[in-house]
């Protein structure tokens, strides 16, 4: 059935507000329905990644595969290929991807990056050479930061650290001046949302039960470990994880974009607002969402979106059966493991020394007082403890979720499950203390970091 021009922009228009919108399901339905009656590439590519954030990843392969076959010379097709196939554990077959999107177009820098974020000292010196090359004719931005900071990865792995925070600062001296991040509005509302738990003792009370999955929610800052709980997590024979899901933030956005037609509203005011009624709606609305990652009838699953940190009080107010783990990584450690790493707009104060410190401290503000004014709600697991000895660690986190002990989780690498986030690798391979400790090297320039961070740079 072949649709007139007009109508197909419409019906593109509906689809892509709705995978705007985090409502991938619907979004799904709609681009497959726009690639049966269009031939447009970028449709079929639009298809392709929501099966990959859908966890859908066979699926999202073969649909990045058939599209490759009929347009092969967009590096975008290639890079995208390029994570499905890091997901689930090819790496090799995604480095040549990334590979192929740089031969098209050598300035390519998040193809650059997407090598050297492997880990695995992949950029050889010719690499070095090339992309040195492509900084001196690249003019856009969204190429020169990720080159930088692939350009840093490669010196650091040679242990020239002058040469390597020289790129990473450059590349993050220049996001920051894009993104023009503001941490007063986030230490804001770290505050009211404290002023709110001590308003409302309803708040402390124990969560509830009810019928169906109980969602987990492995919160932290970014780079604190999160993706190695939850692949520990997984392998226990009642949970399962199903990756960082984008649906608490997005259901946050949806009611703010309601209430602010009429007046400005903060989101500690806008939970105060929420009707009981709002509250089963939005709940019901999440687990539905959720529902479509999963692929176990497991009694619990796992949502590992690092900066639901922020949403706790939200995600209490809509999901009473939630629970909570928080992960801490050590302040200086997790601090310049944010700095290095290319992030997208998702984590804004990550370009900028003193904010990282500055989001960390309001962090470690907002857990600390819950951890005080609501106990048990939440669990506590430090880091650096999971990773010297992971069995104690990990027997009080089955015991917070009232489950008995699975000697599988000490296993965890032991898994072939699709994992989308930087730790791909780092998570199929058994513990290590590599990332600790990484910042010594560059102290002489982390001073910011450690002056913002005061008493949590040694905590």
């Amino acid at each position: 059935m072949s649709l007139g021009l007009q109508t197909i922009e419409v019906q593109r228009e509906l689809a892509s507000t709705l995978y705007q919108q985090e409502r991938l399901g619907d979004a799904l339905n709609a681009f497959t329905f726009l690639q049966e009656r269009s031939a447009d590439p970028q449709i079929a590519a639009t298809r392709a990644l929501i099966l990959y954030k859908l966890d859908r990843n066979e699926e999202a392969l073969s649909a990045h595969e058939a599209l490759l076959k009929l347009s092969s010379s967009v590096p975008q097709y290639w890079m995208a290929y390029g994570h499905a196939l890091r997901a689930a554990g090819r790496t090799d077959d995604a480095v040549a991807a990334y590979r192929q999107a740089i031969s098209i177009e050598d300035e390519y820098g998040e193809a650059w990056w997407g090598i050297a974020n492997i880990k695995s000292k992949l950029l050889t010196d010719d690499d070095i050479a090339a992309m040195e090359k492509a900084l001196q004719t690249a003019v856009d931005s969204r190429n020169i930061v990720p080159l930088h900071f692939a350009i840093g990865r490669a010196w650091h792995d040679r242990s020239d650290y002058p040469k390597a925070f020289e790129h990473i600062s450059a590349a993050n001296d220049m996001r920051a001046s894009e993104v023009r991040y503001d941490p007063e509005e986030l230490t804001g509302e770290v505050s009211e949302f404290i002023h709110s738990f001590d308003a409302e003792p309803k708040l402390t009370a124990s969560a509830s039960a009810t019928d169906g999955p109980t969602p987990i929610f492995v919160i932290s800052m970014p780079r604190s470990g999160s993706t190695l709980l939850e692949q520990m997590l997984d392998r226990h024979h009642n949970i399962e994880a199903v990756g960082e899901l984008p649906y608490i933030r997005a259901l946050i956005r949806s009611m703010l974009e309601i209430h602010t037609r009429r007046e400005p509203i903060t989101v500690p005011e806008l939970i105060r607002r929420l009707t009981d009624q709002d509250k089963q709606a939005l709940g019901a609305d999440y687990m539905r969402r959720a529902g479509l990652h999963r692929r176990r009838a497991t009694p619990f699953f796992v949502d590992k979106m690092p900066m639901n940190w922020s949403d706790v009080l939200f995600i209490r107010e809509i999901l009473p059966q939630a629970r909570f783990i928080e992960i801490r990584r050590n302040g200086m450690d997790c601090g310049f493991s944010n700095y290095v790493h290319y992030f997208s707009r998702a984590h804004a104060s990550s370009f900028n020394l003193t904010h990282i410190g500055r989001t960390y401290t309001d962090y470690v503000r907002l857990m600390d007082h819950i951890r005080t004014a609501a106990p048990g709600l939440m669990h506590h697991i430090r880091y650096e403890e999971m990773i010297g000895e992971p069995e104690p660690a990990l027997r009080q986190a089955l015991d917070y979720l009232g489950l008995p002990w699975d000697e599988a989780v000490l296993r965890f690498y032991d898994s072939d499950r699709v994992v989308r986030t930087p730790s791909a690798e780092q998570v199929r391979r058994p513990l290590n203390r590599k990332g600790m400790g990484a910042w010594k090297p560059y102290a002489e320039w982390l001073g910011p970091l450690r002056a913002a961070l005061g008493p949590l740079s040694d905590a």
